[in-house]
């Protein structure tokens, strides 16, 4: 009867999947208002009956009332905060809190698979996370003069991240510098200092007046990328790189720098690499690995090998929830974790997370664009950015279309420093979300968004 019952919720989370994913692209159509909250109250009772297939599966196959406990403080965590926030927060957006609410509870059923104790932690971090978070949208309200602390975000960002070279503080792991103890907990600078960084080009560039102060930013930037460079944090040094094109893109205006951006930053990765990959060998071995991974297969291609054959074992449904062999790839649990998704849940499943992840994206644009006041304009397009290209670099290093970086799937992956600071960015993001629907979204200096200046950016004036 387990068998039958398993093998049943299978395909039915698949089809409930693949309905949440369609309705998370419905509710973008400008349609009347109570058509989309139905749709969006639909949307809760796939979420819901997709978390339950997949922890009666768990329960199934290892027959441990924990399993329970754990699925029932999760209902009521998810339940106690969507009503709660939207109650406070009337003019807030259900279709984020939906998909957020809705990936961390992907990641806690994969973490259940693969490391109970992992998914707890992970439940217990984001749980605190959401409370302190749910005061974001307030403080964006009361707030007025966060656009004009470029100096202090830069002083703190680069000050945090700098912490990893501290003796006894800072942690080597998996070739990088990258992390800091502090006594049984280990921390990810970057993961933190990404949302400073936000915070400093949207506040710099919001006072930018000409080309000068556009090389103070193109410097201070700098030095944020090379410290992570330092740390030999490639994965991280890649998405500021990202973030400060694309927010130079949009202030300016101007194609070329676009263009000029995206070309200079891959001759820069060339160049450097070329010189400095005897002081890099951990990026060197992925490298080698992404390039020919079955010749590396018994060592650096270990991983990737490994990832490849989950994904292709999984097929289009999926093996299903623990029959699979995910922890066979190293570090399943997080940079890996997607790997996993395909082997068991299949790949349907996992073509529909991306989806949802481009639905995400897209509704970020929308508010980004739709937003009136410059500064939160440019906050909320650096972490669209931020965002999407985090979840590109961890697809693509898991199916092999690009060598892996070493960063997480967000909310999904086990990572508390990552979904820490990813709730942190949903919270942002729904705060200037609630300040445009409350129609304080505009401001004195933004009349046509500083049309005027862009056009002199490049003019010396």
């Amino acid at each position: 009867m387990a068998t039958i019952i398993t093998e049943i919720s299978k395909y039915l989370i698949i089809f409930f999947m693949v309905l949440y994913t369609i309705k998370c692209f419905t509710v973008l159509k400008p349609v009347r208002e109570d058509k989309k909250n139905h749709a969006l109250n639909v949307q809760i009772v796939y979420v819901f009956i997709i978390h339950f297939l997949c922890y009666l599966t768990l329960f199934l196959k290892y027959k441990t009332i924990s399993i329970v406990i754990f699925y029932l403080l999760q209902m009521i965590v998810s339940i106690v905060y969507m009503v709660s926030y939207h109650g406070i927060y009337k003019k807030s957006s259900r279709l984020i809190t939906n998909n957020m609410s809705f990936l961390l509870l992907i990641g806690y059923v994969m973490l259940t698979r693969l490391d109970f104790d992992l998914a707890k932690k992970q439940f217990a971090f984001a749980t605190i996370t959401l409370v302190i978070t749910a005061f974001i949208p307030l403080v964006i309200m009361k707030c007025k003069n966060l656009k004009n602390w470029d100096i202090f975000y830069a002083i703190l960002g680069i000050g945090f991240l700098i912490t990893v070279f501290v003796p006894f503080l800072g942690v080597s792991k998996y070739g990088s510098t990258n992390w800091i103890q502090i006594g049984s907990i280990s921390l990810q600078p970057m993961e933190f200092v990404k949302i400073i960084f936000v915070f400093f080009l949207a506040s710099a560039l919001n006072k930018a007046k000409g080309f000068k102060d556009y090389i103070k930013v193109t410097l201070v930037s700098g030095i944020f990328m090379l410290i992570l460079v330092a740390e030999k944090d490639l994965g991280g040094a890649a998405i500021f790189m990202m973030i400060f094109i694309m927010m130079i893109y949009l202030a300016t205006q101007k194609t070329m720098i676009l263009i000029g951006g995206l070309g200079g930053a891959a001759v820069i990765a060339t160049v450097g690499y070329s010189l400095l990959k005897d002081k890099f060998s951990h990026v060197t071995t992925r490298i080698n690995a992404w390039l020919d991974p079955f010749s590396y297969i018994n060592d650096a291609g270990y991983q990737i090998c490994q990832s490849l054959f989950a994904i292709g074992s999984g097929g289009m449904e999926g093996r299903g929830l623990g029959k699979g062999l995910p922890t066979a790839v190293p570090v399943a649990s997080s940079d890996f974790i997607f790997s996993a998704i395909c082997e068991e849940l299949g790949v349907v499943f996992a073509l529909c997370l991306i989806l949802m992840y481009i639905s995400c994206f897209i509704y970020f644009i929308n508010i980004s664009m739709k937003i009136r006041n410059s500064f939160y304009k440019n906050v909320a397009f650096g972490f669209t950015i931020c965002f999407i290209f985090q979840t590109f670099l961890n697809i693509g290093g898991v199916t092999k279309f690009i060598p892996s970086t070493g960063v997480t799937l967000p909310l999904v992956s086990y990572g508390v420093s990552s979904v820490v600071s990813t709730l942190f960015l949903f919270g942002i993001i729904q705060g200037i979300c609630v300040l445009e629907n409350n129609g304080v979204g505009g401001n004195e200096e933004q009349t046509v968004y500083k049309q005027s200046n862009h056009e002199e950016v490049f003019s010396g004036e």
